[in-house]
């Protein structure tokens, strides 16, 4: 095959179907491509959670360091456990105490992978980093701005995650699986043998086993108080086992049984309540967002 590019790609591989795909992808484009695996995960005593918790656990560092084998690419794993920690468990915990719902896969995407793991690909003389992500990359001439957009499969489109990524960032990624379905990723897969064609997705939060994210919470020494599910009047309807073991919209999984579906409306942190409610109570007309990035423009005058 004729060489089509020299440009140096480090891809970041989680041991799953997407960023195997994406490795190979580039490789057939005729890139220079390597592989690495972030070392995030906690220290973690027990052998069998080690090996199973989430997409950088030590069973996708092997499921990833063998797909490199199969692909001929020199592979490595970068421990960035300390930033992990910092940038992603501690806002991680911090919001759920303040009654929010984080996203944490957004945060490690800023920090972790398009921060810390760019930074050090530069330093290491790659042009770019790769990720197993469904998305577009697209420079418009006319504004000379990086501009991202939605892959070709909606039901797996994942730039909401990706939503605050600088131009800098977006100068130097590469989304090489954006423009496939994930039937084509696997079928691809399968076809140039790739060992993990069939390997199931995964749904969980890496660092949180069973998505447990209030014992998870509990277990990093935070004391929960428990308080009260309350109406929209304010009277109590019963007690909650602490306000991190629940999010806005959730109706499975309050504990109690009131004889017709509850919602949980609101979450106040500092009266440590609950607001229960119907389905019709969750909707709303307006939001408050911060931390914005338009991506096509420098922002909003």
């Amino acid at each position: 095959m004729e060489i089509l590019n020299k440009k140096r790609v480090l891809v970041a591989m989680s041991g799953g179907v997407d960023s195997s795909v994406a490795a190979a992808l580039l490789l057939e484009q005729g890139y220079e491509v390597e592989g690495v695996t972030m070392q995030i995960w906690p220290d973690i005593e027990d052998e069998e959670e080690r090996q199973s918790v989430g997409c950088c656990s030590l069973s996708a560092v092997e499921d990833a360091r063998m797909v490199a084998r199969k692909l001929g690419i020199r592979y490595h794993v970068f421990n960035f456990k300390d930033v992990f920690h910092k940038s992603v468990i501690e806002p991680f915990i911090h919001e759920y105490i303040n009654g929010r719902t984080p996203n944490p896969c957004i945060l490690c995407n800023r920090v972790v992978k398009f921060e810390a793991l760019l930074g050090r690909a530069l330093a290491l003389h790659f042009d770019y980093i790769a990720t197993g992500h469904y998305g577009l990359i697209d420079k418009n001439d006319a504004t000379g701005r990086y501009e991202l957009r939605r892959s070709k499969t909606i039901e797996k489109d994942q730039t909401y995650a990706l939503y605050n990524l600088t131009q800098h960032q977006l100068a130097h990624l590469l989304l090489p699986i954006g423009s496939l379905t994930k039937p084509e990723v696997r079928e691809y897969a399968e076809k140039i043998g790739l060992p993990v064609f069939d390997k199931p997705d995964s749904q969980e939060i890496c660092f949180v086993k069973d998505n447990d994210y209030g014992g998870f919470i509990e277990k990093s020494g935070v004391a929960i108080q428990k308080g009260n599910f309350v109406d929209l009047r304010g009277n109590v309807l019963g007690q909650h086992k602490g306000i991190v073991h629940y999010t806005i919209g959730q109706r499975k999984g309050l504990g109690m049984s009131f004889g017709e579906p509850r919602f949980v409306v609101d979450i106040n942190a500092q009266t440590n309540e609950v607001v229960l409610g119907s389905n019709e109570d969750t909707k709303s007309v307006e939001l408050i967002a911060g931390d914005l990035n338009f991506i096509s423009v420098d922002g909003i005058k």
